[in-house]
C-alpha cells in the first residue's frame, strides 16, 4: 500500500488513527466524517493514496469506490430516502483533505444549491 506519512486519511487507511469505519475490503475503506454537515456524511477512500481524483487513479479503482456508494448508503439507511454524492478536488473545489475521498451525505433534506446560486 502506497501512502504519505503526513496524511490523515492514509494514517485512518492503515489504522493508526481510529475512525468509526463503516465497510472495508482490500482495497477502500469507508468511515464516519469526523466534522458531519449533515445527519449522516460518510467518506469513501481508496487505501493507497491519491490527491484527487485528477491523480491518475486507476480505473479499476475508480469503479470499486463508486460501486461501493450505494452499499454504504444502505449500510447507512439513506439509500432509499435519497442521499447526496460529493467529490472536491483542489483547494479551490473545496478539498480540505489532499487524499481522493467520496463523501456521502444524507439523514436531512439537503439544499439544491450547495453554495451560491447562479
Amino acid at each position: 500500500m502506497s501512502n504519505k506519512p503526513d496524511c490523515i486519511f492514509c494514517k485512518i487507511a492503515a489504522k493508526e488513527i481510529p475512525a468509526e469505519i463503516v465497510y472495508e475490503d482490500d482495497s477502500i475503506i469507508a468511515f464516519e466524517d469526523a466534522n458531519p454537515q449533515v445527519p449522516v456524511h460518510t467518506l469513501i477512500i481508496p487505501k493507497d493514496h491519491y490527491d484527487s481524483i485528477a491523480d491518475n487513479v486507476p480505473s479499476e479503482l475508480l469503479a470499486k469506490i463508486f460501486s461501493n456508494v450505494a452499499n454504504v448508503a444502505k449500510i447507512k439507511g439513506v439509500r432509499e430516502s435519497g442521499f447526496r454524492t460529493v467529490v472536491n478536488t483542489g483547494d479551490e473545489g473545496g478539498q480540505t483533505v489532499h487524499h481522493l475521498h467520496v463523501h456521502i451525505l444524507g439523514g436531512a433534506a439537503l439544499p439544491i444549491h450547495m453554495g451560491p446560486a447562479d
